[in-house]
């Protein structure tokens, strides 16, 4: 297998919750580093044990247990936040990976429950503490969604890029008149 089949097949296993917990950005880049064999297939919390046995078997891998540096498996918890406590400072909309949090500057926000992963990339910067986790419903799989989760951060990611080209070109002609 190439490398480049190889990311895909690792990064198809990951839950895509994009938390960081495993040390890099997102799950792509940890996915990228596993094929490269420059990390272990044990930095996944999320992923939890059926993920490390997924890597392992899709690597031909010994089984390893969940890295305690990484985090804990734990059940899937979504952000809720308190919306009467909400400053509307937009510092957890643009920490989250998943575009699953809206609102607008000074106006309080919301969790889009279906989108949220539980990174619990949204809970630090709140200056207030109005966020909170909660279990999620039974339903809830993340690797069920994983694919939707996936495509809602490479389209975050693109709009960030998109509107940071776009702003540069604007100071560019500024810079001109």
């Amino acid at each position: 297998m190439d490398l480049a089949t190889r990311v895909t097949s690792i990064d198809a296993l990951l839950p895509q919750t994009q938390c960081t917990r495993c040390g890099y950005p997102a799950c792509r880049p940890y996915a990228e580093a596993i094929a490269a064999g420059e990390t272990a297939i044990n930095r996944c919390p999320p992923g939890g044990i059926t993920g490390i046995r997924a890597l392992a078997a899709l690597l031909s891998q010994a089984e390893l247990t969940l890295d305690p540096e990484c985090g804990t498996e734990a059940p899937l918890r979504l952000a809720f936040i308190r919306e009467d406590e909400c400053i509307g400072c937009v510092k957890c909309i643009q920490a989250c990976p998943v575009d699953a949090i809206v609102g607008a500057s000074k106006r309080m926000h919301t969790v889009i429950a279906d989108r949220c992963t539980g990174c619990e990339l949204c809970l630090p910067p709140c200056p207030v503490d109005c966020i909170e986790l909660v279990p999620a419903p039974a339903s809830r799989n993340l690797m069920r969604e994983a694919d939707a989760a996936r495509t809602r951060h490479q389209f975050r990611n693109f709009r960030l890029a998109r509107d940071a080209t776009e702003r540069d070109a604007r100071l560019k002609a500024k810079r001109t008149e």
